[in-house]
């Protein structure tokens, strides 16, 4: 039975006034600097906060979308912040944009520091019993398989440079029972604690990000989150 151990008031004392700082922002500037950044489906949504906020931090970042239109939308509007962020076309289900992707950072900045990989489709919304293999294998396809290949793809870039993070997004959805959709999103959960381990070796952090994506997000109603 896990139990809960209270922090010394001393450690408890430090970590508030970390917090404290942070919020007031006397945490060193640019804690990102000259590190480079993939984000996936990062045009809009989730995705685009990520990006920006990684760049606000000193990060050279990529976005992609599927589309190139979302992709010149997203730099423009970063770049005119002031920020050091480039762009390119990606469809995480096809190898040819992944390799594409992890390729465009390598030229652009010399390598890759950290991957968020965000892109997710919910195309359906139902019962197990009604999901078609169509369904299924365009779910998973990108919610789960496109993840675990990105992150095979971007491992030996970090191994470069000494280490790297990664970070998964999942959903709160991973913990509900409502349809494909989640079921892939508790997949990646699984997925994260297997490459923590795996990579550590690498010196590449694996986390998974269970978010909250409002009501559309939880009650699995169809679309696209983060126009991956």
């Amino acid at each position: 039975v896990a139990r809960l151990v209270p922090l010394p008031l001393g450690a408890c004392a430090r970590s508030w006034k970390s917090v404290r700082m942070a919020s007031c922002g006397m945490a060193r500037r640019n804690p990102l600097e000259n590190k480079v950044a993939l984000v996936t489906a990062s045009t809009d949504g989730i995705g685009f906060a990520i990006a920006r906020r990684l760049a606000q931090d000193g990060a050279h970042v990529v976005v992609s979308s599927r589309k190139q239109q979302n992709v010149d939308r997203a730099v423009a509007a970063l770049q005119g912040e002031g920020l050091s962020v480039s762009g390119t076309v990606c469809h995480v289900g096809k190898a040819e944009d992944r390799e594409r992707l992890v390729a465009t950072a390598v030229k652009l900045h010399g390598g890759v520091d950290i991957l968020v990989s965000n892109a997710a489709v919910n195309p359906f919304f139902g019962s197990l019993m009604d999901v078609t293999e169509e369904v299924w294998d365009k779910v998973l396809d990108i919610n789960v398989k496109a993840a675990a290949l990105l992150t095979k793809a971007v491992v030996p870039e970090m191994a470069k440079r000494g280490g790297g993070s990664i970070v998964i997004v999942s959903s709160i959805g991973a913990y509900s029972p409502l349809g494909p959709y989640n079921v892939s999103k508790t997949a990646l959960l699984g997925l994260t604690k297997n490459l923590a381990i795996e990579l550590a070796e690498w010196n590449v952090r694996v986390n998974c990000l269970a978010l909250w994506e409002g009501e559309a997000g939880l009650a699995g109603c169809p679309g696209t989150w983060g126009r991956a």
